[in-house]
């Protein structure tokens, strides 16, 4: 074959064997050096307070002092990373968030008393936090642009208060009003639209910034494209349930935003064209098809998204000649046609362990073996403004086609976002060192944890008894230990199982599991494709379990190459390393789901998913409200029934009405403070809202394994509590 011929032998021969070494040694010598300096410069943000500030005359009120932290297996510039590391949301501009006042006076809506008012919480300027923004808030770059967006610190970063001390809960529940607090955006939005000394102003500070905008007609046709978006949002989630603060429909919300943009205009003509003029008349039609087509006119075939909606909203109630001028009563029930209410809020869950975890969301719906943390985080940040680019391209290959099922379509979606799959594997890995907050006057080694104890140690209501512990101890495991599992929250090789308990067993408010299967969309261009279950693969139909459509969309995100903004090598590259560290860093392994729930069949796919998840209750303290619905205010009113007719009117039930949005903390019952000011009035009168069920200990527990428990007296209600504190 002659002596050029190719040949095993000649590329493993001594001499390549050692090029490629040498090879390998380039390479990995600035790869070192980059990720060592990637390490340190991550460790740079290292303010002893965190970046936390006290304040004075806050809502509701309350006046604390620089919040102190507690041991949680985090140094300074573990809390600050996370806090700082963006994930890919971007909720508006970032030089509008810096530029916009609020809607009714010259203060930015940025000052600390409007994001203390919505329960975000206020920080100083750090290295990686230059402009001071609250916790969990991030500049966020993308295809040349700065935007302010989430951070997965924003709803899981809690905080309790006493008696003007403060106490800083990494990966606690947020008590964050975000509909109250995206309803005044949009409002301060439109006034800086309007009110031409406010236009002017705002426009002025946006220009002097310098930064992705250099005239005023630009900053103009942004802040009306975005008062588009924001308003757009907040009508498609428009919810009967009102949320208050600690809790929001995030699935119902992530669910309308995916439908937002895979509905193709086929789906939506559909839409239109079946309407009728009432729901009680199928005769006469809403609209004509020339109105119909006039409104779709020039929309994307496969793709509309937010923009497009916005125009096709406003083309529907034009009363320009050939638009059907629809007011908001028709508007609603077009709406309905295509989105779900999402009115089935829930507390924002509490991260210790999640990585430790087998199965995570309050039903279960997450497996987090495998890819399943990345498509977890991936489906949360599209529910939290991700920018999703997607697009329709003529049939070709692509990785996310393939693993979506659309290889043999006509169209195919790159699924190009703004979404940080690189920062959501690492954010995973991260909180892996987290551990739950100790009651701050029990002794353990750490210098957060004695500072806590020198500044609660004196005072009685934070003491723990003993012998009330030793008590609860018992009772613990008589009534919970059979579903909350006890377990060492330091432990390196803990696995934490989800214990499942169908919605009829425990009794809670159904409405969060029943939504999650009955709601269903429009699949787009996932129409006819397999998705593959638990019991089989699945045909996506026209109109389809949006849990499908969540599916489908995740797997293409995660199976896109991240962040356009780079170059496309260090885009691969890191791809391949994302991918990798999702398979083999993740030790959970897929198993089955363990608990007394319904499974899943061939003619109820999803059944499994209608029941509520019983973890380890170490940390439970600094979580409230509880159940999973934030239904109730404390632990002891949990161990409380609910009054049915015909208890005694003197029996001690849960409170059916209460105030939630303050931070003062109540440690004799553990739970807030509920009552002294006006907050948000939460009452448990309907679903999505009732606090029934889960009522083990009490006169109306549900028997376990056959047998009826007896009810706690008073007094072994306040031993159980006392136990609980030291979980």
């Amino acid at each position: 074959m002659g002596s050029h011929s190719f040949s095993l032998g000649n590329l493993f021969s001594r001499r390549n064997f050692w090029r490629l070494i040498k090879l390998l040694i380039i390479i990995a010598i600035p790869m070192g050096i980059a990720l060592a300096i990637g390490k340190l410069y991550q460790s740079w943000d290292d303010d002893p307070e965190r970046g936390a500030i006290a304040i004075e005359n806050g809502a509701f009120g309350e006046s604390y002092s620089t919040p102190i932290y507690l041991d949680q297996g985090w140094s300074a510039n573990d809390s600050l990373w996370y806090y700082n590391t963006t994930q890919g949301s971007a909720l508006m501009p970032y030089d509008f968030f810096i530029a916009l006042e609020q809607a009714t006076s010259t203060e930015l809506f940025r000052a600390n008393s409007v994001i203390d008012k919505y329960r975000y919480l206020p920080q100083k300027p750090t290295f990686f936090n230059p402009d001071g923004l609250p916790v969990g808030f991030v500049k966020e770059s993308y295809k040349g642009k700065d935007y302010v967006g989430f951070t997965c610190a924003a709803c899981h970063t809690g905080q309790v208060n006493y008696q003007n001390k403060a106490i800083r809960i990494d990966g606690g529940p947020a008590m964050a009003d975000m509909v109250g607090f995206l309803t005044d955006l949009q409002k301060s939005l439109d006034v800086a639209m309007t009110d031409g000394e406010k236009n002017q102003r705002f426009v002025s500070k946006v220009l002097e910034l310098n930064n992705s905008y250099s005239n005023a007609e630009d900053v103009q046709a942004d802040l009306k494209r975005w008062a588009r978006k924001i308003h757009l949002y907040n009508n498609i989630n428009l919810s009967s349930v009102e949320y208050g603060y600690a809790r929001l429909d995030a699935f119902g919300r992530i669910y309308n935003r995916v439908l937002e943009h895979v509905i193709s205009r086929k789906q939506l003509r559909d839409v239109l064209l079946g309407m009728t003029k009432s729901d009680t008349d199928s005769d006469s039609d809403l609209l004509t098809k020339a109105q119909v087509d006039k409104v779709l006119e020039g929309i994307s075939e496969t793709i509309i998204g937010d923009l497009q909606f916005a125009k096709i909203i406003d083309r529907l109630m034009s009363d320009k000649e050939g638009y059907p001028a629809l007011g908001m009563a028709d508007m609603n029930r077009i709406k309905q046609q295509i989105f779900n209410e999402p009115n089935a809020p829930v507390s924002y869950p509490f991260l210790w362990d999640i990585v430790q975890s087998d199965y995570v969301q309050w039903n279960g719906l997450a497996n987090n073996a495998g890819m399943g943390p990345l498509g977890r985080n991936t489906g949360e940040v599209i529910g939290v403004f991700g920018i999703l680019d997607w697009e329709a391209h003529k049939r070709g290959w692509r990785l996310s086609s393939w693993l979506t099922g659309q290889s043999s379509k006509s169209y195919q979606i790159e699924f190009t976002s703004s979404i940080d799959l690189v920062n959501l594997s690492r954010l995973e890995s991260h909180l892996a060192s987290l551990t739950s907050p100790v009651w701050p006057t029990l002794a353990k080694e750490g210098l957060e944890q004695d500072h806590a104890k020198a500044i609660f140690g004196e005072l009685p209501e934070w003491k723990i008894d003993k012998d009330k512990v030793r008590r609860g101890r018992r009772l613990y495991a008589e009534y919970c230990e059979s579903c909350h599992e006890v377990i060492d929250r330091t432990d390196r090789d803990r696995i934490v199982v989800a214990n499942m308990s169908s919605v009829k067993t425990v009794g809670t408010d159904p409405a969060m599991a029943q939504n999650s299967v009955s709601y269903t969309g429009y699949s787009g261009n996932f129409k006819n494709t397999y998705q593959t279950e638990s019991v089989g693969a699945l045909v996506i139909k026209d109109r389809a379990p949006v849990v499908q459509i969540l599916t489908a969309a995740t797997m293409g995100e995660v199976a896109t190459e991240p962040d356009p903004d780079k170059w496309w090598p260090r885009r691969t590259l890191d791809w391949l390393y994302m991918m990798a560290k999702s398979l083999f860093d993740n030790k959970i392994k897929a198993s089955v789901k363990f608990g007394n729930y319904d499974p899943d069949t061939t003619a109820e796919p999803y059944k499994s998913l209608l029941s509520y998840k019983a973890r380890s209750l170490n940390g439970i303290w600094a979580t409230a409200p509880y159940l999973h619905n934030g239904s109730v205010p404390s632990i002891y009113d949990l161990l409380l029934p609910v009054k049915r007719a015909g208890d005694p009117d003197d029996g001690l039930y849960r409170p059916m009405q209460f105030e939630v949005g303050s931070r003062e903390f109540d440690p004799r019952k553990v739970g807030l403070r509920t009552e002294g000011y006006e907050g948000f009035t939460f009452k448990a009168d309907k679903l999505g809202d009732f606090n029934s069920g889960h009522e083990y200990g009490t006169a109306h527990a549900p028997a376990v394994n056959g047998q009826q428990q007896k009810p706690l007296t008073d007094d072994e209600r306040w031993d159980l509590v006392e136990y609980i504190k030291t979980l």
